[in-house]
């Protein structure tokens, strides 16, 4: 736990800033660093210690930085924040309600903390509630089966770069697995079973998942190996690998997800596809797919690594589609 010296220090040292932000967890807001011992250290509990997802920790800090913020910018201290507060603050948030109701999630987290540390009586966000938000369909756009296919046709594979590009957007495709799980393959993480070759993903949450190697999967993925002289291993190494400029020559190091997401669209304006397309894309068009094929949905779900089936149904583009033939129809 931090000392009232080295809390003030903190609180004063120059900050490493996205936007307008420090996201850095070590660095106590003045309001908090103000309010005491206790509040420090439940400031360090949280963030350092409870949320151990990078990308969450990241977010919860810039949602609590910026309301603490807004509440210092009013003279308040920690133990006169209202529910009051909280709901002026939440209707005055320029953010869509997605975002409003992540920030409040992440503010409701941080006041929990502080409640159990004896900071404050009673958790001003407890009460306070969110505008309405239901999703009934994902997002993402999806590229069709034959755009797909297009795609795929359109990687040139007289050169190692191009055999790895073909089996990441193969692996996309017949695996639906998320472009992160797939950049943090290793070579050990292709392996044979004694019956077939399966790939390990290591999914959000810290879950693992093996799925089966389809039969032309097998091929983009060996080919690609022999080409940049590699083979599966004990001793792993990236299974993706980054090539030093146009030199083909493959370094030591894995293609991360930003990596293989640029490398797709540059492969879709190559092949002439429409740009807003992305790596999820595939993911919609797989799952989207074996729903059409009468694949049931706890099986398409289990292969997407969903843990509610109604995620897996936000992917389902079937009935969601509104056609030409529909709206030339109307007869105004």
């Amino acid at each position: 736990m931090m000392g009232g010296a080295t809390g003030q220090a903190l609180i004063t040292l120059r900050s490493e800033k996205v936007g307008s932000l420090d996201l850095r967890p070590e660095v106590v807001p003045e309001i908090v660093g103000i309010a005491g011992a206790a509040a420090r250290f439940a400031w360090e509990e949280f963030f350092q210690g409870e949320l151990a997802n990078c990308h969450t920790r990241t977010a919860y800090l810039r949602a609590v930085r910026r309301f603490l913020g807004w509440c210092e910018g009013l003279g308040l201290e920690l133990g006169r924040i209202t529910p009051g507060h909280v709901g002026k603050y939440l209707s005055e948030h320029p953010g869509s309600i997605p975002t409003k109701k992540q920030h409040l999630a992440a503010i409701r987290r941080l006041f929990d903390r502080l409640v159990v540390r004896h900071v404050i009586i009673l958790n001003p966000a407890l009460s306070v509630r969110a505008e309405r938000y239901q999703v009934i369909e994902g997002k993402t756009p999806e590229i069709t089966v034959p755009q797909a296919r297009t795609l795929l046709g359109s990687i040139g594979t007289k050169t190692a770069v191009g055999l790895r590009d073909r089996a990441v957007v193969g692996v996309l495709i017949y695996t639906a697995a998320r472009v992160g799980a797939i950049a943090r393959l290793t070579l050990r993480d292709l392996r044979h079973d004694g019956t077939q070759w399966t790939l390990r993903f290591t999914e959000k949450g810290g879950k693992s998942r093996e799925i089966p190697v389809r039969h032309d999967l097998e091929r983009f993925l060996f080919e690609y190996l022999e080409a940049a002289n590699m083979e599966p291993t004990r001793s792993g190494g990236p299974l993706f690998r980054t090539a030093v400029r146009r030199t083909g020559v493959f370094t030591g190091n894995t293609m991360t997800g930003g990596d293989m997401c640029r490398m797709v669209k540059r492969r879709l304006r190559a092949a002439d596809l429409p740009g807003h397309l992305s790596p999820h894309s595939f993911r919609v068009t797989t799952i989207t797919n074996l729903l059409e094929q009468g694949v049931p949905l706890d099986e398409v779900q289990h292969l997407a690594g969903h843990a509610d089936p109604r995620t897996t149904r936000l992917y389902d583009r079937r009935q969601k589609r509104v056609t030409r033939n529909v709206v030339e129809r109307i007869s105004v």
